[in-house]
């Protein structure tokens, strides 16, 4: 994909209107307005460059799976989905020219749904008594693979069958930009996690602020500068305020999660790089915490601060009524590479000092993912045969062991064996 940069005249020539570059801040003119300026550019670049790859007349479409990767998804053989296809028990499939036989991930989902009217154990959905699993992703050290990996948590959950909520709470939106949404073009005022947690008339219920995505049995609330609104509303409600109601506002995400509680079974949290009201409020909500660790020093001695001030503030809100109790709390290793010696001997120390709270499969850094990436998408959404194989292969199973523990976990949450 080319990128065509904005024109702008070589060092020493002239910039917009006549101005040589640089003259606005020599001349005292506002940093603001350069900043601003430079944002719309960017906006507009990037609006471009989604149009190319997406034009407006089209939508963002997941690919058909092989009936080898569908037969993997339910946990049946290719041959027994076979065997349905004859018995016209299954979803007619699409053929390619060679005989291939593929699925849309509605039509697995419809198989499943078949083979639990006989056995319930192929469908996951949470049962009665099992509560609902909301995992927060979290670390305030950019860089650590952070939203990446609830993108991916949040497709695995979905290919298998739970049904499954994403919410964006970081400002930023690079979750809801990975789901084909762009910020500044996609959303309108109080389309965001906001419009269900403010304070003041203007609250919507949280289901009017879900979207549909493209991905079958997976939502999103998207998220985008707006959100940054919570966490300058909360410190003038605390000091304002007489509401009891108004004043736990460590409550506000759980309250709205509890709405459309009966809708899902899984709902990933992707929290700002930062610890403020919004994110505290998140891990109020969590049952589960997921925290994201890139092996570098730098990274981890980041990470020590940011559970000190963590414990602080979460002892706080206990303090003040807050359930801050989860089912478990991890720590994930991503951006790993296994012949990086130093990263090694960091996760080494990790897992001596922490334990079973490591998760034992890190997520490798692989040219697979990063490549995705160019395109806003994610290791799930691309076929196999887009790739090196070795490589496509070795970031699968990387992404599907270390999945597959979480959703061990979840499951061990709500008392099911295996």
């Amino acid at each position: 994909m080319e990128i065509d940069a904005p024109r702008r005249e070589a060092q020493g020539g002239e910039g917009p209107g006549g101005e040589a570059p640089g003259s606005e801040t020599r001349r005292g003119k506002s940093l603001t307005r350069l900043i601003e300026a430079d944002a719309e550019i960017l906006s507009a670049q990037l609006k471009e460059l989604r149009a190319r790859a997406f034009p407006p007349t089209s939508a963002k479409e997941l690919r058909k799976f092989t009936s080898g990767e569908a037969a993997k998804l339910i946990g049946v053989s290719d041959a027994y989905i076979r065997h349905l296809s004859l018995a016209g028990e299954a979803p007619e499939a699409e053929k390619t020219s060679r005989g291939r036989r593929l699925f849309s991930l509605d039509q697995i989902h419809e198989l499943r749904r078949t083979l639990a009217r006989s056995k319930p154990a192929y469908s996951p959905v949470r049962r009665a008594g099992e509560h609902l699993q909301v995992i927060a992703v979290t670390n305030f050290k950019g860089g650590s693979g952070k939203t990446t990996t609830a993108a991916h948590v949040a497709q695995y959950f979905a290919l298998r069958g739970y049904r499954t909520l994403a919410i964006d709470l970081d400002p930023q939106a690079s979750l809801s930009a990975l789901f084909g949404l762009q910020p500044e073009f996609d959303l309108e005022e109080n389309e965001t996690l906001y419009g269900a947690i403010r304070y003041d008339e203007a609250r919507r219920p949280l289901s009017e602020v879900i979207r549909s995505t493209y991905f079958p049995g997976l939502d999103i609330v998207p998220g985008n500068l707006e959100l940054q609104d919570f966490e300058h509303d909360t410190p003038r409600v605390l000091a304002q305020s007489a509401s009891a109601s108004d004043r736990m506002f460590f409550s506000r995400v759980a309250t709205a999660l509890q709405t459309v509680e009966a809708d899902y079974d899984v709902v990933i949290l992707d929290c700002p790089p930062s610890l403020g009201f919004l994110t505290l409020s998140a891990l109020c909500a969590a049952r589960s915490v997921l925290v994201t660790v890139h092996p570098q020093m730098l990274d981890v001695a980041s990470m020590s601060q940011f559970l000190h001030m963590t414990a602080d503030l979460l002892d706080v809100v206990e303090q003040a009524g807050g359930d801050a109790d989860y089912d478990f709390f991890r720590y994930v290793i991503t951006r790993f590479e296994p012949t990086d010696g130093p990263q090694a001997q960091i996760v080494g120390l990790m897992r001596s000092l922490f334990g079973s709270r490591v998760l034992t499969t890190p997520m490798l850094k692989s040219t697979a993912i990063s490549d995705a990436g160019l395109t806003k998408q994610t290791l799930y959404e691309i076929a196999r045969e887009n790739f090196i194989r070795a490589t496509y292969d070795r970031a699968i199973e990387s992404l599907d062991g270390l999945n597959g523990e979480i959703e061990a976990l979840v499951r061990e949450a709500w008392g099911r064996a295996g």
